[in-house]
């Protein structure tokens, strides 16, 4: 179709052959994400991943993640299929008659749901991990380098007032030290 054609699509043009192997070398080396970003779920629950890691997850993992709970927070955890695989390797290598090894791998290998983006950028967040997190409309996604946090919008708030000290000097000594 022609631009201006009734029905005429307006998509991003695809990713050329010289990008993704940008994208490829930059993901072979290392993959971060960073930055919070408020994205709103609809109401199916879908959430449209930011398009600046778009292209990223198409070429690194064609846009397959693994989505699955925070055991120490209720947020949900957003990885690329090959760091989940990782991450999933290292759970099943702990020993299974180990109580906590145990509950870890219960938690987050069992409630691990495999999604892919769908051709808009989205994926479709199970009801049960909405539950877990107490997701609604309003949510927080957060780059971990490898990795995504995902917040309800009130969560993350109240979750960055406790990380925030009341008075400058009150941070560790450790932290007072690190060096930005």
């Amino acid at each position: 179709m022609k631009r201006g054609d009734r029905g005429a699509s307006y998509a991003t043009p695809p990713v050329t052959t010289i990008e993704v192997a940008a994208i490829k070398a930059h993901t072979d080396d290392l993959l971060v994400f960073r930055g919070a970003t408020n994205i709103s779920l609809d109401a199916k629950g879908r959430l449209a991943i930011p398009t600046r890691f778009r292209d990223l997850l198409s070429v690194h993992c064609d846009g397959q993640l693994v989505i699955t709970i925070e055991t120490e927070e209720r947020c949900l955890l957003i990885y690329p299929l090959p760091e989940w695989e990782e991450a999933q390797s290292k759970l099943n290598a702990l020993p299974s008659l180990n109580p906590d090894a145990r509950r870890l791998q219960r938690l987050l290998i069992g409630h691990a749901d495999d999604v892919q983006l769908d051709g808009n950028g989205r994926i479709l967040i199970s009801q049960i991990l909405r539950d877990y997190a107490r997701l609604d409309r309003k949510t927080v996604l957060i780059g971990q380098a490898e990795r995504f946090e995902l917040w309800s919008e009130d969560n993350w708030n109240k979750r960055l007032e406790s990380y925030l000290p009341e008075q400058p000097g009150e941070l560790s000594e450790e932290t007072k030290n690190f060096p930005l």
